[in-house]
């Protein structure tokens, strides 16, 4: 048995077990979206990427980033400090507790927020700052303070996506000297001491009841203006109607004249007499709306004038559409017409 193991045989196998061990501890696997910063000797040497890669064992080792997590059970948070061989280069959300902030009216409330980042330069994180999750954190906290100090509490609940770009423009340029960049910053919760809430609660209600008030004068107004538009077009109509009615009866006074006095003569006196029977027939429509209102009426000289003139008329030829109605009638005109036309 002991011939079997000789000194060769030892050597070979210290040599294979020494080679599968360094193969063990040389060779790299990384997974997609990883990076893997490999020093040797102390210094800086390169970035391993994703797949299969070979390092010098003893020689060569991974230098080891620091990363802060917050990990949120209700209102509270634990914070959980690793340090990683492998640095994730996908977007990593960090979500920091609450911050007390002082806005310019002086409120005090508490924010806090959701940072989302990514490592594009896996060196610079590592060698640029200590610890390169801390100080993002700090500059988000720090910058969250200085933007929202700068603001009234209620433009601080009205412009959130101000607020937030703010943020981020204020953070992309210390954070890409770490070799971080910035995707977006969300500002989550805002809580606020209860007497303020309160505040808040009350100076919302008068603000809808003011806004109440002035949609219902507003309202109120353009009814009143509807209806003095409906009024004045209803006016306008009227009169129109008025004005088409007095120029249809005055045509038609005009004709009854100019018949009666193509059947009984044009002459002067003639026209006298019918013009001061039509004004008396004017007074008598007249005179009983004139006795509604009062128990006396009096009458003007001029008008029992033509009253007189009227009976004259009457005894003379008889009434105009007499007169009108015998003068078609000797020129073979029907009665039907003849009250047509003084109808009319």
């Amino acid at each position: 048995m002991e011939s079997y193991i000789t000194p060769g045989l030892i050597i070979s196998l210290i040599v294979v077990i020494i080679g599968i061990f360094i193969i063990a501890k040389g060779l790299v696997i990384i997974r997609q979206s990883e990076v893997m910063v490999i020093e040797r000797l102390g210094s800086f040497n390169r970035v391993l990427e994703s797949g299969v890669n070979i390092i010098i064992p003893f020689i060569e080792r991974p230098r080891p980033i620091t990363m802060i997590r917050y990990l949120r059970a209700g209102s509270d948070y634990q914070a959980m400090m690793t340090d990683e061989t492998r640095i994730d280069r996908r977007e990593t959300v960090m979500d920091f507790p609450g911050q007390p902030v002082v806005t310019t009216d002086n409120v005090t409330v508490s924010i806090n927020g959701a940072l989302y980042y990514q490592i594009i330069d896996p060196r610079r994180a590592v060698y640029e700052v200590a610890n390169m999750s801390q100080a993002v954190e700090v500059l988000a906290k720090t910058t969250l303070r200085s933007v929202v100090g700068k603001m009234e509490l209620d433009k601080l609940f009205e412009s959130r996506a101000e607020v937030n770009n703010a943020i981020q423009a204020e953070m992309e340029e210390p954070a890409s000297k770490w070799g971080v960049k910035l995707t977006r910053v969300e500002v989550q919760d805002i809580s606020m001491p209860e007497e303020v809430e309160d505040a808040m609660r009350l100076q919302m209600a008068a603000e809808r009841k003011r806004r109440a008030t002035v949609t219902e004068a507003e309202g109120e107004k353009t009814a009143a203006i509807a209806k003095a538009q409906g009024q004045r077009e209803s006016a306008i109509l009227n009169a129109q109607g008025d004005k088409e009615s007095a120029i249809l009866r005055a045509q038609g006074e005009q004709e009854s004249i100019r018949l009666v006095l193509s059947a009984i003569g044009d002459s002067e006196d003639n026209k006298q007499t019918v013009i001061g029977y039509l004004l008396g027939q004017s007074y008598i429509k007249v005179l009983p709306n004139m006795a509604k209102d009062g128990e006396r009426v009096f009458v003007p000289y001029e008008s029992s004038a033509l009253l007189g003139s009227m009976g004259m008329f009457r005894e003379l030829a008889g009434s105009p559409d007499d007169v009108v109605r015998q003068s078609l009638q000797r020129d073979g005109l029907r009665g039907g017409l003849v009250g047509g036309a003084s109808n009319a």
